[in-house]
């Protein structure tokens, strides 16, 4: 299995197209490191005041809260209790042009990500059909389930490491452009009415891991369709289009509450954390056993269509 893996791993990456990919991700992160750099203002704030302001607005939005959601009612005890935390123990809020404000609008280019990770994807399967290499692939002692599986995993090992190009280059070219003086600064969290501080570069590994999520299912999407179709140009367009519109056309049909079973309701787990899901009903584990179920579909219809079907039909 091994083997497979890394046979898959050297088809991937003895292309140009794979280092052109890497390279456009730095790429645009070194372009956003120079924009935000450029627009980078002098001025700062004061944030004792500005926290202290928005306490008060909390405060008096949650005494005019009655009928609201108790999500956005919990938002309203969250910022107060954070900017209480602050105020006390002299934590002042990131700024816009801080290293980790920058990584923070780095998980921007996971969408970019996602594209380059379709079209591997989509082509691991497709290509073999498309260059007459399949049949050579199945020849070989390895079941097809194997060959499969490796061809899977190889494509998110490509996702994984691009993601990690991207979080190591983010914080680099960050670091040279915005200085490294805010890299000692903590996260707060806030769980069961306790605010806490967490480790920024760890809260940042996790914001990344939740970006991904939609990555990972669209990915899944495009390795399914390239199995069901043979076409990578098939797989790569109406994964990349519904990774586009899916989430606009589930907040079209946000009003129904069936729409909390469509796979794009449920691929950013980040309103768990920080906001509110589309629908009220829906949970965090609601979510992952939805991701789950949808995850398991594609894979199963992959694996039908790649080990039953006659090659040479």
């Amino acid at each position: 299995m091994l083997h497979l893996i890394q046979n898959e791993n050297m088809k991937i990456y003895r292309r140009v197209g794979t280092w052109v990919m890497i390279g456009l991700v730095v790429a645009a992160v070194l372009v956003a490191a120079i924009f935000t750099n450029m627009n980078a203002s002098d001025e700062k704030g004061n944030w004792r005041a500005n926290s202290e302001n928005a306490i008060q607005q909390a405060e008096e939005t949650l005494n005019n809260s009655e009928g609201m959601p108790k999500a956005f009612k919990d938002s309203q005890e969250r910022s107060i209790a954070i900017n209480e935390y602050r105020l006390e123990n002299d934590i002042p809020p990131l700024e816009s042009d801080s290293i980790w404000s920058f990584m923070d609008s780095s998980t921007g280019v996971v969408s970019l990500i996602s594209i380059f990770t379709i079209i591997i994807g989509a082509g691991v399967i497709a290509s073999e059909y498309s260059w007459g290499t399949i049949k050579l692939l199945l020849i070989r002692p390895a079941s097809r389930t194997k060959i499969l599986a490796s061809k899977f995993i190889a494509t998110l090992l490509f996702a994984l490491f691009s993601l990690v190009i991207l979080y190591i280059s983010s914080f680099i070219i960050g670091g040279l452009f915005l200085g490294f003086n805010a890299v000692d600064q903590p996260y707060l969290t806030y769980s069961g009415g306790d605010v806490a501080e967490t480790s920024m570069a760890i809260h940042y590994i996790v914001e990344y891991a939740l970006a991904s999520v939609n990555l990972l299912m669209m990915v899944t999407f495009a390795f399914m369709l390239s199995s069901v179709f043979r076409s990578s140009s098939l797989a790569i367009g109406l994964a990349i289009f519904l990774m586009f519109t899916g989430s606009q056309l589930t907040y079209i049909l946000s009003q129904y509450d069936w729409v909390k079973y469509i796979l794009f309701a449920n691929t950013d787990l980040s309103v768990y954390f920080d906001g509110s899901p589309i629908i009220e009903s829906m949970t965090l584990g609601f979510s992952l056993m939805t991701l789950l179920v949808y995850f398991i579909v594609f894979l199963l219809l992959s694996w039908l269509l790649f080990t039953k079907r006659d090659v040479a039909a």
